[in-house]
C-alpha cells in the first residue's frame, strides 16, 4: 500500500509540498552543528539536510521506502533546532510530518504502549495498580531483565515512583476576567497534574479565570509517528473541546503539545501559561528559596513555545534561588515523544549527555517543563544514583507563591525544600 502511494506521489498534493519544501534547502550545512542525531552518528543521512534529500527522493518516487531509509527518518527527534538555524527557513517540521504520513506508522512503533499512555484513565489506573503491587521497589530490577531495545524496559524506567496527583481542577470563581482554558493532555494530565494545578493557582493569583478541559491526547505522537488519520481524529476532539469551553485563550503546561494544538486550532491564541504569568509578574510575589537549581530547556519550549525567557524571568523573582541553565549543546535529551520507547538505547545516550552537563552545575533541583523530558531525565537520575529532585518550573513557582491561594501542600513542599 505504501509503495502504491509513493508511486503516485509526484501527483499527490502532499508529495508536491514535500518536494517544494525540500527545494528550499541549499545544503549549506548550518544545521549540522545543532542536530543531536548527526552528533551521535556523524552520518549525513542522520542530519537534517540528509533527511530532506531522502524525503524528496521518496516523494518523487526516486527511492523505495526501505527499512534502512525510513529508519533515518524515524531517528529524527523533531527537536527543530535545524529550523532555528536554517538561513532559508526550510519548513522542516511540516516536511517531516508529511513524509512520515506518506510512509505510514513504522512497524517498530510500540502501538500497545502508545495506546495505553494516550488514555489518561487507563494510565492512572495502571499507576495505581503499580503502587498497590509496590512496583517502585522492583521496577529497576525488572527493567534490567528485559532486552536493551525493549519498549517495555524503557516504559518501566520512566514510570514515576510516586502516586499520581489528583487531576487539576478548574477555578470556579467568576472573576469577570476573560476565561482561559487549560488543556491537560494525556500523560501530562496524570504525571504533571501537580504542575497543571500550579498553573491554575498562579493564574488565579494574577487575576485570571481558568477552566480545565477534559483530559485526552492532542494527537502529537500520532502526528509525528505517521498516523495521520488518528492525529486528525484527535484534532477534531480538540476543536470540539475548545468550542465548548467558551474560552478566549488556550494554554498547555506541556510545550510538546503546543505545536499540535496550534495546528488543530489555527487562529486561536495557544500559549504556554509562563508567557501570561511573566506579563503579569508584578502581581506575583514569592517566598525565598535558597537552592541551586539547574534548568533544562526542552527543545519544544525553545523552538515551539518560545517561552524560555518568560520562565527564567519568573524564576529569577524567587529570592535566594541560584539559577543556572544547562549548557547547549546538548540540544535534546532524547525523549522526543515516543522516541524513547522506539529507540531506547539512542535516547539513553542523549539523556546521559544531558545529565553530564547538568552535573557540572552541581544542582539540588532539576527543572524541566516538558513531562516526557522530565520522566526520561528522572530515569537517568535514578539509574546513576544522583541525589537531585526534579519538578516543573510552575510547581516550584506555585509552592513559593505568597498568596491566599497557595495551599497547604505548597507550604509542605517549601518546608521539605528548606530541610
Amino acid at each position: 500500500m505504501t509503495g502504491m502511494l509513493l508511486e503516485k506521489s509526484p501527483r499527490h498534493a502532499a508529495a508536491d509540498r514535500i518536494v517544494e519544501w525540500a527545494g528550499q534547502c541549499v545544503q549549506c550545512g548550518l544545521c549540522l552543528p545543532v542536530c543531536p542525531t548527526y552528533a551521535l552518528d556523524r552520518n549525513e543521512a542522520e542530519s537534517p539536510r540528509g533527511r530532506i534529500a531522502i524525503a524528496a527522493a521518496l516523494a518523487r518516487g526516486q527511492a523505495d521506502p526501505t527499512a534502512q531509509l525510513r529508519e533515518h527518518l524515524d531517528h529524527c527527534l523533531g527537536c527543530l533546532g535545524c529550523e532555528a538555524a536554517c538561513p532559508t527557513h526550510v519548513q522542516y517540521a511540516a516536511l517531516l510530518i508529511e513524509t512520515r504520513s506518506l510512509l505510514g506508522p513504522s512497524p517498530r512503533r510500540p502501538q500497545p504502549w502508545l495506546g495505553l499512555i494516550k488514555r489518561p484513565a487507563w494510565l492512572r489506573t495502571l499507576r495505581r495498580i503499580g503502587r498497590w503491587l509496590a512496583l517502585p521497589r522492583w521496577q529497576d530490577w525488572l527493567a534490567r531483565q528485559l532486552p536493551t531495545r525493549s519498549p517495555l524496559r524503557a516504559a518501566l524506567r520512566i514510570m514515576p515512583a510516586t502516586a499520581p496527583a489528583a487531576r487539576a481542577s478548574s477555578d470556579d470563581t467568576n472573576s469577570g476576567q476573560p476565561r482561559l482554558a487549560l488543556f491537560p493532555g494525556c500523560v501530562a494530565s496524570v504525571d504533571d497534574a501537580e504542575a497543571q494545578q500550579a498553573a491554575v493557582t498562579l493564574l488565579q493569583a494574577a487575576g485570571f479565570h481558568v477552566s480545565v478541559l477534559p483530559a485526552f491526547c492532542c494527537g502529537a505522537m500520532d502526528l509525528h509517528g505517521g498516523a495521520a488519520a488518528a492525529a486528525e481524529r484527535a484534532a477534531h476532539r480538540v476543536r470540539q473541546a475548545w468550542t465548548a469551553s467558551g474560552a478566549t485563550q488556550l494554554l498547555s503546561v506541556t510545550p510538546g503539545c503546543l505545536g499540535t494544538l496550534r495546528r488543530a486550532l489555527p487562529g486561536v491564541s495557544t500559549i504556554d501559561p509562563l508567557e501570561l504569568l511573566a506579563a503579569h509578574a508584578g502581581q506575583l510575589h514569592f517566598h525565598p528559596l535558597a537552592q541551586r537549581v539547574a534548568v533544562h530547556l526542552p527543545c519544544t519550549q525553545v523552538n515551539v513555545a518560545h517561552s524560555e525567557g518568560a520562565m527564567l524571568q519568573l524564576l529569577r523573582r524567587v529570592p535566594g534561588l541560584q539559577l543556572s541553565t544547562l549548557p547547549r549543546p546538548p540540544y535534546c535529551c532524547g525523549a522526543a515523544g515516543s522516541h524513547l520507547l522506539e529507540f531506547p538505547a539512542r535516547a539513553a545516550q542523549l539523556r546521559d549527555d544531558t545529565l553530564r552537563q547538568a552535573a557540572t552545575l552541581e544542582p539540588q533541583l532539576l527543572l524541566s517543563s516538558n513531562i516526557g523530558c522530565r520522566l526520561h531525565l528522572a530515569a537517568g537520575i535514578r539509574e546513576q544514583g544522583l541525589h537531585w529532585t526534579h519538578r516543573h518550573p510552575l510547581t516550584l513557582l506555585a509552592q513559593q507563591l505568597k498568596s491566599p491561594h497557595a495551599d497547604v501542600q505548597s507550604q509542605a513542599l517549601r518546608e521539605t525544600d528548606s530541610a
